[in-house]
């Protein structure tokens, strides 16, 4: 925010007053704040008197009498009878004020190969701004009180609907409670139906959003290996027989793509039961399957264990903010509980306008143009990584998702994937930081959506010459 210093006296030297604010005495008492908490004014520090100050910043003697005046109110200055204005004897400890975009960067745009950035079209969001303002307009009285804690029930009510043909989830509307994403919605579960210092499995490599998340929830988590057949419930019985809870991605799983075997399934479904444990069920990109529709979901074989997490932010955006939790009946009033000691209910306007494009057709279009667009992304990823590295990568062309892995040879140590990422100056997540046990070759894990063409065959060119590059200067042995 810009700034104008004024430098006068010594009292005044380092009053920085800022411009945007257009009331002048605010602007005064704005500067002499920020001045007294940052430690520019120590306590006792005599403030000019008003008739001083509005001679040497050129503002009216009465304004600086009602700035002081709001100074006086904060505790900030104290005034002394006889002797004028003074900085307060006790004031608060001064603070490194850096500015946000000192302390904390925004997220800038997404570059290729960044997970999660779905391609919107103009027109969904001309079509959702309508639905929404017709919402608005349209509101009745009930419309405008306190919600449902589950949310819009019409938005409930086509959720619904499109899991029991999609995803061969049968749910009463009344069991689903709309939230503000997975993640949201995974603490929402931790904290109702978990004790701090309970063990949850999670997959290894996986998710570490949702492990942070876990974590933070007070959940001590349990690493466990994943391989062809998704997560080895074998392994975890071995290192946490008491835990309380698994997260899985059982479709697509984060980040290896491979889907949980119906073997696996059932052991993991009857491990929850014996068990009396809860299944996370992490259903993140079902949506966008490129041969045949999508699975059936782990909760649709079982609605007694699983807690079934969806979301909007790849079907339509991110900045929505809009997820969904499907529950068993007997643990809807322990998160409903949860979730009316730190937020009450969602905000319903937004959630009426989706459910609005839901029953007219327009997201289910959306999503087959989007399927389309998406598979001829990953289609030329794979294609142009393969033919610019000369083979030295190998890309694995995921039936499903939004994401690629992308194998490097087995004989590069773990350092090459950091070489190579740095020498093409991409976003590529590695295998390896996705990994609590780091084993096997790395590999790139490539988002493939969100970037027209151009982008995204000229970062896969830089990213397959750069491992072409790199294998030609340090590995060992031939590529077979």
């Amino acid at each position: 925010m810009p700034t104008t210093s004024i430098s006068t006296t010594a009292s005044v030297e380092y009053l920085q007053f800022d411009p945007s604010i257009r009331n002048q005495a605010q602007r005064v008492h704005g500067a002499f704040r920020t001045a007294i908490l940052d430690g520019l004014l120590p306590s006792g520090t005599p403030l000019p008197s008003s008739r001083a100050l509005s001679q040497q910043i050129g503002i009216g003697r009465n304004t600086i009498v009602v700035a002081y005046e709001h100074l006086l109110s904060d505790g900030l200055v104290e005034a002394r009878h006889g002797s004028g204005t003074f900085v307060a004897s006790v004031l608060p400890p001064s603070q490194d004020r850096a500015r946000p975009s000192e302390a904390q960067a925004a997220p800038g745009p997404k570059r290729p190969f960044g997970l999660g950035q779905p391609l919107v079209e103009r027109e969904l969001l001309a079509r959702l701004a309508n639905a929404a303002r017709r919402r608005i307009a349209e509101a009745a009285p009930l419309d405008l009180g306190y919600g449902d804690p589950r949310g819009s029930l019409r938005l409930r009510r086509q959720i619904a609907a499109s899991l029991a043909i999609g995803r061969g989830l049968r749910c009463d509307p009344d069991c689903i409670v709309v939230v503000s994403g997975t993640q949201h919605g995974l603490r929402l579960c931790a904290d109702a139906l978990l004790t701090p210092g309970d063990k949850v499995w999670t997959e290894d490599p996986g998710y570490g959003v949702a492990r942070a998340t876990l974590v933070a929830g007070g959940a001590d988590t349990v690493p466990v290996s994943v391989d062809g057949e998704g997560l080895d419930i074998a392994d975890g019985s071995r290192r946490a027989p008491m835990a309380r809870a698994a997260y899985v991605t059982p479709s697509h799983q984060f980040p290896t793509g491979v889907t949980m075997s119906m073997r696996r399934r059932v052991e993991l479904l009857e491990w929850a039961e014996d068990a009396g444990a809860w299944i996370f069920e992490d259903d993140y990109d079902s949506e966008f399957r490129y041969a045949g529709p999508p699975l059936t979901a782990l909760a649709g074989l079982s609605s007694t264990r699983v807690i079934y997490l969806g979301t909007f932010a790849k079907t339509l955006f991110p900045a929505l903010r809009i997820g969904y939790v499907v529950l068993p009946p007997d643990a809807v009033g322990r998160v409903l509980s949860a979730r009316a000691a730190i937020d009450r209910f969602p905000p319903a306007f937004m959630q009426d306008a989706i459910s609005d494009l839901m029953a007219d057709g327009t997201v289910s279009a959306h999503l087959r143009r989007m399927r389309k667009l998406y598979r001829e992304a990953r289609d030329l990823l794979a294609r142009t990584l393969v033919e610019e590295s000369g083979g030295v990568l190998t890309a694995t062309i995921p039936e499903q998702g939004l994401h690629m892995v992308v194998r490097l040879p087995p004989e590069l140590g773990r350092e090459a994937g950091l070489a190579i990422r740095e020498r093409a100056g991409v976003d590529a997540m590695l295998l390896s930081e996705t990994q609590n046990t780091v084993a096997g070759p790395d590999a790139f894990i490539l988002g493939f959506s969100g970037f027209v063409p151009a982008e995204l065959s000229g970062a896969a060119r830089s990213l397959a010459r750069a491992a072409a590059e790199y294998v030609s200067r340090n590995a060992t042995a031939p590529l077979t």
